[in-house]
């Protein structure tokens, strides 16, 4: 008998219909997916990608699942916008996995981001080993991050911090007068504080160290807050004479101590650059009641197989793995596990089963290096999806559309046939998994393809091609077509030979111990191996230390700007890089790293911004005959800046409309429509545009556009070399992904004079990048180190390791398994090395570059 459902089931299509997608630089597209297949979109960054697979088909598919959750419950939901769409059919609900450079806060974890640690701290409370006087613990005794469980003294944070005496006040032989206390701000309000102290009676010109110690503690130390009259320019015996008199005071002004005046700063300022002034005065030391493992005394006494939860938390993965196998299999190990009684015996091998089907994905992905206790800042955008990927398999979940953006980034070509299975997993559960994808890997084990554009921005949005990977070959306007199918090759070059060495010894930090690894100077070198292999801890780490350390110079190009709070307090409680610089370092000067941290966390600052060309554009609009008639400044033309912003919305440019129980919603400013800028700034216009239409604009429109002014082409000039035409030049920071922010530095860094004497550090710049960006980065940095600078080079793509002069290879494995130095020498050299993972990869790029065309 036939079920009323087939019935209703035979109307919904197969495939996944997009009819008059306009999301972003899409041009009204119309293209068929099916459904139950691994489909990925390819084509050049910033041609639409995207803007299809998340801005479209995945947020048409989250509003309709919103639609049926309860008004209260949406309010709680991010969601991501209703996109510009005629019609979507078949698309069924849908789940995101995308590269978010906030990666939550320090207290976020691997073991909380995959669930791991709810279920060890279950272990620990049902099948743990007690004392014999303590009580059983429920689960959440377990956790750092709940009141039951949180050490007393830390609140779970593992640290205390304190705000010493010997850092308010650096030099005790100063008088207040001479500003001892350090810790306060400078300018008027230390001044007012100072007068302040004048009218509380306290001696302000006796050497700190003289003063009483009862009136040192006060007043670095006191909480409490007194206003007094104050009396400006008046010395001490002055003000004595006037407060006696009771004359009128120049204004009432009100003490805050030293210490909280650091403590309130660091909580409420909005200056970043406030934040980090204060913090220094802040030291931290590791917690005395906890040691540092974040729980209370009575958790810390239960363990299980001899560790207690903090230790087992601070294990890999793959030793965690090997701990719980035998236990799974009804054998502990440990004895004290072995005397447990039946039914905690029983719970412990469930309870190790369950833990063993989640960690054995995560290790497929070759993230078996990492910790449950690892914060999820510490991890690359790469290893956070793949941990969120991994974890989807123990969902169950089947009749969804997975929607991953690159998830083999970070990822060693090793590693991605594991991930291609956890994908073709996926399928196989009866879900469809739609990937953005560059790697030619995955592109090829695809059963379908999406080819946008043919360029970025808006030389793109058009549907190249869809359907199997083969019919690819066919289109002529495809970037992606000429890699797939091996019509463009990498470039043959013969490796240059060093100007001198830069040779480093006694190396540590992280997993590298007493390392010794020399880089050539005024040479490309690629620095290889798999995920954990201590890449980024010796390029990104230890090299710019030690070598700014010998030169006496700070390491420029980094984002200090941007650190949060939790950055700024452990700043000063890593382990510090040993090692050292053997011989001379040639003609080297400076250090810039040029990192994908975020080049700012708040709209305000953008690719314009952070150039500097903004600075050019405004001053240019400053000299027009109308402003100098109205009195215009530079800064009239700024959103940050009172005068010239919309007063309605302070130069966001929207606003936010609260709907009580549904979410709130942000519309453009109903006074300036969204401009940012005040209607009388707007009437400025120069070449016939105004500032906000100037914003608006392509990197490459924008490049025609300013045509003969060369102090703006410039910058707009290296943004379209490192392939970042397609953004606008009032793209805010925070929409930019990690690869971008990364490519926005570069541009920024090569747009200034070069004397050939700096050395360039770059953590895998090709993330993020389609094969022909990632040939046209290479040229400029090529050109670097043509004009005499160093370049080194994290990376993982073998077409560009195969370009280097020069290759140093890490491993053998990741985590307590690497951090060794495997190979060394050019491409050709290092690409003969059985032990290491990266040789038989290069060996195939190298082999592709020397065939003939």
């Amino acid at each position: 008998m036939e079920r009323p459902w087939d019935e209703r089931s035979a109307d919904i299509p197969a495939d996944v219909r997009v009819r008059g997608a306009r999301e972003h630089n899409l041009k009204n597209v119309d293209v068929d997916v099916p459904r139950d297949a691994l489909v990925v979109f390819t084509g050049v960054s910033g041609s639409g990608k995207s803007s299809l697979a998340f801005g479209t088909l995945f947020a048409e598919s989250q509003r309709r699942y919103l639609e049926s959750v309860a008004p209260y419950a949406r309010r709680l939901i991010d969601q991501v916008g209703v996109p510009d769409v005629d019609s979507i059919e078949g698309m069924p609900p849908a789940v995101a996995l995308q590269q978010n450079r906030g990666a939550g806060s320090a207290r976020s974890s691997v073991g909380s981001v995959t669930t791991l640690s709810s279920l060890v701290r279950m272990l620990y409370s049902r099948a743990g080993h007690y004392p014999a006087d303590q009580p059983m613990l429920f689960a959440e005794d377990f956790s750092p991050n709940t009141v039951p469980g949180a050490c007393p003294t830390c609140h779970g944070i593992g640290r205390v911090y304190e705000v010493p005496e010997e850092l308010m006040v650096p030099d005790p032989s100063l008088t207040i007068r001479d500003r001892a206390i350090a810790a306060w701000p400078a300018a008027w309000h230390g001044q007012n504080l100072r007068d302040i102290l004048v009218s509380l009676g306290y001696d302000v010109d006796t050497p700190w160290k003289d003063l009483p110690k009862k009136d040192r503690d006060w007043i670095l130390y006191t909480d409490e807050r007194p206003t007094v009259p104050v009396y400006a320019g008046f010395t001490p015996a002055q003000t004595r004479r006037a407060v006696a008199m009771e004359m009128e005071p120049s204004y009432q002004g009100t003490f805050t101590g030293a210490r909280r005046y650091v403590l309130d700063t660091f909580a409420n300022t909005k200056s970043a650059q406030m934040k980090k002034r204060v913090s220094q005065f802040v030291r931290g030391a590791v917690c005395s009641t906890c040691d540092g493992k974040l729980i209370k005394p009575e958790a810390l006494s239960v363990t299980f197989e001899g560790f207690d939860i903090a230790e087992l938390s601070g294990l890999t993965l793959n030793r965690l793995a090997e701990l719980l196998e035998p236990v799974a299999a009804g054998t502990p190990t440990h004895h004290a596990d072995s005397d447990l009684a039946v039914e905690k015996r029983a719970a412990a091998g469930r309870l190790a089963a369950e833990l063993l089907e989640r960690l054995h994905p995560i290790m497929d992905l070759g993230l078996g290096y990492l910790s449950l206790d690892r914060s999820t800042p510490t991890l690359s955008s790469g290893e956070l999806q793949r941990l969120r990927l991994a974890t989807q398999l123990s969902s169950q979940l089947f009749g969804v559309v997975y929607v991953l953006d690159e998830p083999s980034a970070g990822l060693h070509p090793r590693d991605r046939d594991a991930l291609l299975g956890i994908l073709q997993g996926l399928k196989r559960r009866g879900n469809s998994v739609f990937l953005v994808e560059h790697s030619l890997d995955i592109i090829g084990a695809a059963d379908w393809l999406v080819d946008i554009g043919p360029g970025a921005g808006e030389r793109g949005g058009q549907i190249l091609y869809s359907g199997p990977p083969e019919g690819l070959r066919q289109v002529d306007e495809s970037s992606t077509r000429r890699y797939l199918f091996g019509l463009t090759k990498p470039v043959a070059r013969t490796p240059r030979e060093p100007g001198g060495w830069l040779r480093l010894e006694h190396v540590s930090r992280n997993n590298l111990h007493d390392v010794a690894v020399s880089f050539p100077l005024k040479c490309l070198t690629a620095v290889t191996g798999i995920s954990g292999a201590g890449k980024s801890s010796l390029v990104s780490q230890a090299l710019p230390t030690l070598v700014a350390e010998y030169l006496g110079a700070p390491v420029t190009g980094a984002t200090d700007e941007t650190s949060d709070d939790d950055d700024l307090l452990l700043a000063g409680d890593s382990a510090p890089v040993d090692g050292k610089i053997v011989g001379d370092i040639g003609g080297l000067r400076r250090v810039v790293s040029i990192d994908q941290k975020p080049i700012g966390r708040t709209p305000r600052s953008n690719v314009a911004t952070y150039t500097g060309m903004f600075d050019h554009i405004r001053r240019r609009f400053a000299e027009t005959p109308e402003s100098r008639s109205r009195g215009y400044k530079a800064g009239r033309f700024s959103f940050n800046v009172a005068s010239g912003r919309c007063p309605t919305c302070e130069g966001e440019g929207w606003v936010m409309v609260e709907l009580l129980f549904l979410p709130s919603v942000y519309t453009p400013c109903s006074d300036c429509d969204g401009t940012r800028y005040k209607a009388s700034t707007l009437e400025i216009t120069w070449r016939d545009r105004n500032i906000a239409e100037i914003l608006d604009m392509g990197v490459e429109q924008a490049r025609d556009f300013f045509e003969g002014e060369a102090e703006i082409l410039r910058s707009l000039t290296v943004l379209c070399d490192v392939g970042l035409g397609y953004l606008r030049l009032g793209q805010p920071a925070t929409e930019l992904s990690g690869g971008e922010a990364q490519r926005v530095k570069l541009a920024t860094e090569l747009q200034r004079a070069h004397r050939g004497d700096a050395l360039y550090l770059l953590d895998e710049p090709s993330a993020g990048l389609h094969p022909a960006d990632t040939d046209r980065l290479m040229v400029h940095l090529q050109k670097l180190v043509d004009a005499g600078n160093t370049v080194v080079v994290v990376e993982l793509d073998m077409r560009v390791v195969a370009q280097a002069d020069y290759v140093i290879d890490l491993g053998p494995g990741a985590g307590g398994d690497g951090g060794r130095v495997v190979a060394t020498g050019t491409p050709a050299q290092a690409s003969t090395h059985a032990d290491s993972a990266s040789a038989s990869y290069l060996a195939e790029a190298l082999k592709l570059a020397a065939s003939p065309s």
